[in-house]
């Protein structure tokens, strides 16, 4: 079956019993195992227990093509439901999987947890025209996201976060749901009883997650330093980050100038310009930020933006080479 937008969170919170399995796949691999994670411990109290749950690499599958039926259909040693994890899925364990479904038991989920698939892909299409299987999309989430998902996570644990504290942790830490996690307990640790959140205390905590690097990027390309731009690309890609959430960085520095320099050109001071940006820029960047708005043209700015929505659409795109589409372009824009 294929899910609505809307349908995701409330379906990974409480799989339907005749979803016999479920495909959970994505270029965000933290929201993909976190997905994976919510729904097992429905099946099963602990998704590790060696009793009822197995994990299968999608290569034994292939070697064994059996294994999946086997393990679905092995009884509980301590009774209850069980649980198969298949990892690494890919279109090639498609036929084994369509015929377990065929005569799924009913007393066991299969989830199958797999990197990005394409509309066309065997395995995606098999579980969006199942009847008792469904596909989980798990795409890299935007600042808004994350920034609902920090502010549901910090008040059940008691904490309130200012909107502009939780405007820069959300971008901070955009394009992994783990990481994000991560990030967000962290802070409420450093927090301790201390239930109120401001800016200083957010940057104070996960200023050092991740977003130095993108801040790096961010301001290398727009600043006209290929080298330092490219290098900064590389540290992210080798830390995980998805070329999405890279390409996002961009898309929301460059809004941020082409915001700034509009009021500019209306007739508004740059200081006062960019006091109306939220959140506003980290004092210790307001020089740069200050001389990219001189460089950059109204025109300009808009050609690069309009490029990186356009990269941005390229890259969703079934075999293409994300990674590299994204460092030309890098070069390009930061060669201007």
């Amino acid at each position: 079956m294929k899910l609505q937008f809307r349908q995701i969170d409330g379906f990974v919170k409480s799989p339907p019993v005749n979803v016999r399995a479920i495909l959970v796949y994505g270029p965000d691999s933290g929201l993909m195992r976190e997905r994976a994670k919510t729904m097992g411990a429905t099946v099963v109290k602990d998704i590790n227990d060696p009793f009822n749950v197995s994990v299968i690499k999608a290569d034994q599958l292939i070697e064994d093509p059996a294994r999946l039926s086997a393990e679905a259909n092995a009884l509980s040693m301590m009774g209850g439901r069980r649980l198969v994890r298949v990892e690494d899925g890919r279109d090639a364990i498609a036929p084994m999987v369509r015929e377990y479904l065929a005569a799924a038991n009913p007393n066991t989920t299969v989830i199958i947890e797999a990197g990005e698939l394409g509309p066309r892909s065997a395995l995606r299409l098999l579980f969006e025209k199942a009847e008792n299987a469904a596909p989980i999309p798990c795409y890299v989430e935007n600042e808004r996201d994350i920034a609902g998902f920090a502010r549901t996570l910090l008040s059940e644990q008691g904490y309130t976060i200012a909107s502009d504290a939780l405007a820069w942790l959300a971008s901070a830490i955009t394009g992994d749901r783990q990481r994000a996690r991560s990030e967000i307990e962290k802070l409420m640790v450093y927090m301790g009883k201390n239930k109120q959140i401001g800016a200083a205390d957010v940057q104070a905590a996960c200023g050092d997650a991740g977003a130095q690097t993108t801040d790096d990027l961010v301001f290398a390309a727009a600043g006209s330093k290929p080298a330092d731009a490219l290098r900064a690309y590389n540290a992210l890609v080798e830390e995980g980050l998805p070329a999405i959430a890279i390409l996002r960085s961009l898309q929301r520095h460059f809004s941020r100038l082409h915001i700034t320099r509009a009021r500019m050109d209306s007739g508004e001071p740059a200081e006062v310009a960019m006091k109306s940006l939220a959140p506003p820029v980290f004092f210790k960047q307001e020089p740069l930020f200050r001389a990219q708005l001189t460089r950059w043209s109204l025109p300009a700015l808009e050609t690069v933006m309009q490029r990186l929505f356009a990269l941005e659409a390229q890259c969703k795109q079934t075999g293409i080479p994300a990674e590299t589409l994204c460092s030309q372009a890098l070069l390009a824009i930061s060669s201007r």
